[in-house]
Parts: C-alpha cells; sequence; structure tokens
C-alpha cells in the first residue's frame, strides 16, 4: 500500500478550548504569508456596519503578518454581486484568497432571502470552482442591531473571525501540498 506523504505534512488541528469547543489556530510563522496576496472585497451597502468589519479584517491580517500591500481592497455594488467579483479576482487578479464582506439585513419583503441565500451559494461555488478560499463574512441578520453585534471590536468581529479563516484555509491549502 501507498504512504500518503501530504497527510503526514499537515499540522494536526489544535486542542479545542474548554468553554466553547473550538480549536484555535495555530499562531502563523514568522513570513509564513509574506508572499501572500489577499483580495478584501466588501459591499457598498449598510457602509458603517461593513467598514467595521472591514477595520476587523485588516486587523487580523496584520495579527497574522499578511504585509498590508498584499491585502488589496475592492468594493461590489452589493451581495448579489460579490461571487461573480470574488470569482474574477480570483480568476484574473492572482490572488490566493477572498475575505468577502457584507451586511443583508432581513426587511418587510423575501428579497432578504434572495440576496443571502444565492451570495452564500455564489461563494461556495466560487471557492469549489477556483480551488482557492473565500471567506464569507456577508453578515445575513433580522435586525440592524444584531449586524452591530457582530461588527464589535476585537476578535469576535466577523470581519476578523472571516479573515483568519480564509488565511487558515490558506495554510491548510499549502501543506497539502
Amino acid at each position: 500500500m501507498k504512504k500518503n506523504r501530504t497527510a503526514a505534512r499537515a499540522k494536526p488541528a489544535s486542542p479545542a478550548d474548554a468553554k466553547t469547543g473550538y480549536a484555535a489556530p495555530d499562531k502563523p510563522g514568522k513570513n509564513e504569508f509574506a508572499r501572500t496576496r489577499v483580495a478584501l472585497l466588501s459591499t457598498r451597502w449598510n457602509v458603517g456596519i461593513v467598514d467595521a468589519l472591514r477595520s476587523g479584517a485588516k486587523a487580523c491580517c496584520r495579527d497574522w503578518g499578511l504585509p498590508a500591500a498584499n491585502l488589496v481592497e475592492f468594493r461590489a455594488p452589493g451581495a448579489y454581486e460579490v461571487p461573480l467579483a470574488a470569482l474574477q479576482l480570483l480568476r484574473d487578479g492572482g490572488f490566493d484568497g477572498v475575505i468577502a464582506l457584507g451586511a443583508v439585513i432581513r426587511g418587510e419583503t423575501p428579497h432578504f432571502d434572495f440576496v443571502a441565500g444565492e451570495c452564500a451559494r455564489g461563494l461556495m461555488q466560487v471557492q469549489i470552482k477556483t480551488r482557492r478560499p473565500v471567506g464569507f463574512g456577508v453578515l445575513t441578520v433580522n435586525t440592524v442591531e444584531q449586524a452591530w453585534a457582530r461588527a464589535g471590536k476585537g476578535h469576535d468581529n466577523k470581519g476578523y473571525e472571516t479573515a483568519a479563516a480564509t488565511l487558515e484555509m490558506i495554510r491548510l491549502g499549502r501543506s497539502l501540498r
């Protein structure tokens, strides 16, 4: 039987936190992301909330050692357009991953269901087609208050979490090559 060399190189998962059950990723190594290019893609709707998510994503990228020049920002008109923009960035922009941020807030019509669902489905399809990570940081909430609760300062900011997930997936992909 042939030995799987790839599995031998992959790092084991970190132990889970006893309280939350979440296994935090290993800290990035020195210069681990020095040659990594990431697109920060956000929507033009709900600008204050999205800007707070962007701040969280930028903070994470700094914490993980991604050079500021390697995080390139783009705006899409809305969440519905984010999957196509992410596909174009990964196919034509030479990026290793995309951090997709936005906020879709439920209203009085079914518009929310179509936009939020198609955005999520489209971003998953982009990941599968390109085999590169797209972090899903598009909030899908019922109220503005819920959106702000997810866009606060610190590591609980969903922009921060989305950036961390994107970088962790880039790391995982590299460990398998």
